[in-house]
């Protein structure tokens, strides 16, 4: 088990990276990637910390987690209060409660979380029995 989260947290440092430069790199990307990559992202760095913590559950139970967690962020945009404006107004505040409610950043959580159980239950199936023995599902 230990294995398994180290390879989510590993995976979610990784997608942490690619996020940032989405952000730092944003002329360079098609405008698509350039508007939803970030956010996408987002979500998949939090199905894989979700993950990291509870290795041993189901996917559709991480996946669903993940979700509910990145939609009650991007809702508690819609609250404007000092101190909580005070909080995403500090980098790590930006970049963990983000600033103003859009509804195109539920589909890129969707998408996001969707993406990263996807691509766990494809490694699964094909890594078979011996991978699920390792990881415990």
């Amino acid at each position: 088990m230990i294995r398994t989260r180290f390879a989510y947290l590993l995976a979610a440092i990784v997608v942490v990276i690619a996020g940032l430069a989405s952000r730092r790199n944003r002329g360079q990307l098609p405008a698509f990637l350039a508007e939803y990559a970030g956010d996408t992202l987002w979500a998949l760095m939090l199905f894989l910390l979700v993950s990291t913590l509870l290795a041993g559950r189901l996917i559709l139970t991480r996946a669903g987690i993940s979700l509910a967690l990145a939609f009650l962020v991007e809702i508690s945009q819609l609250y404007h209060a000092p101190w909580i404006d005070s909080i995403r107004q500090t980098t790590l505040g930006g970049l963990v409660l983000g600033f103003g409610f859009l509804w195109t950043d539920l589909v890129c959580y969707s998408v996001g979380i969707a993406t990263g159980s996807l691509v766990e239950w494809g490694i699964r199936r094909v890594g078979g029995p011996k991978l699920e023995k390792v990881s415990g599902r």
